[in-house]
């Protein structure tokens, strides 16, 4: 019998967009006929399944189930594809866990902490991870642009903490461009993360387990045609992805090894993208951060590295899948 998979979408932040372009592309090649697919559109007006005609049943969230075609639907695995809050954050997957229902993504303790880039970079310091030097700032303890300035150098990025696909985000090279950063970063969190530069070569790997086995998928370098990989760089084409990246092996065996290092560190689940630094100076990865629900969409790395692997979409979300099952 089929196992019946409940693909989460949507969401409650701006990443919602991404998060349906995700959907689309999971859809698609996840296997009909090892599994029954119900898209579940996770929405701040409410939980529904959508079907194929793009009608909407509620949700029944005392259990996560559903009603179609006049019987109740009960599922076997939640197929993680929200961006963002409610299902990177650690929320969806505590309500998850609360009803022994399986699911594609870490658990709800990883999921909270790699959603905090500040406490994320902390964590893996202590590990031993290369992380760029940070500050952590907050909307009901402001600090000057000019005290940040006293303990970090120019230039440097500001973040919003919280949250992903670059949304908020600036590289600021001069110091009366400071303050303009930090409104902007804040007009999507009450957290930032200031961070200063790292030289060097961009790096995104996705990191995966499957029969208890941590696997690593081809390396991506990304080159930004803008100032730095910015959310148009990274859904709009201003971006050059080269995958499998075209590194020496010597650099590319140090990002595996962090990159799984940095799954076992954190303790992750399912299918993990991280993001490096390879800085030429000290012939080491920096870590900037981790992302637990990457991006699935055409546009997306992920499934570059898959096929790069030599796998098909197909038999990769079924190994996720499974694996989710197991677990």
């Amino acid at each position: 019998m089929k196992k019946k998979i409940a693909l989460v979408t949507g969401g409650y932040s701006g990443e919602a967009e991404i998060s349906y372009k995700s959907a689309v592309t999971v859809e698609n090649n996840v296997d009909k006929e090892k599994f029954e697919v119900y898209k579940i559109d996770v929405h701040p007006e409410g939980w529904n399944y959508i079907d194929a005609n793009g009608n909407k049943t509620p949700v029944d969230r005392s259990d996560f189930s559903v009603n179609a075609n006049g019987s109740k639907i009960s599922f076997d695995a939640a197929l993680m594809c929200i961006h963002g809050t409610p299902g990177e954050d650690g929320k969806l997957q505590g309500y998850f866990d609360m009803l022994n229902l399986p699911y594609t993504s870490c658990d709800a303790a990883t999921s909270a902490l790699t959603f905090n880039k500040r406490y994320t970079v902390a964590v893996a310091a202590f590990g031993g991870i290369n992380v760029a030097r940070s500050l952590h700032i907050f909307k009901h303890s402001p600090i000057s642009a000019e005290a940040i300035l006293q303990q970090l150098q120019l230039p440097v990025f500001v973040k919003p903490n919280n949250g992903g696909s670059s949304i908020g985000m600036s590289k600021v090279t001069e110091a009366e461009a400071l303050p303009a950063a930090l409104e902007k970063a804040f007009n999507e969190d009450d957290q930032l993360l200031v961070e200063e530069f790292i030289a060097g070569r961009e790096f995104t790997i996705g990191v995966f387990k499957t029969n208890g086995k941590i696997i690593t998928l081809p390396i991506t370098e990304v080159i930004t045609h803008k100032d730095f990989f910015d959310y148009e760089a990274k859904y709009l084409g201003k971006s050059q992805e080269i995958t499998p990246a075209n590194a020496d092996e010597a650099i590319a065996e140090k990002v595996r090894a962090a990159a799984k290092k940095v799954y076992e560190l954190l303790n992750c689940r399912g299918i993990v993208r991280i993001d490096f630094i390879y800085n030429e100076q000290r012939q080491e990865p920096f870590m900037l951060e981790v992302n637990t629900v990457p991006g699935q969409s055409e546009a997306s790395i992920v499934p570059q590295q898959v096929r790069a692997m030599g796998w098909t979409l197909k038999e990769f979300y079924t190994a996720v899948i499974e694996d989710a099952i197991k677990a």
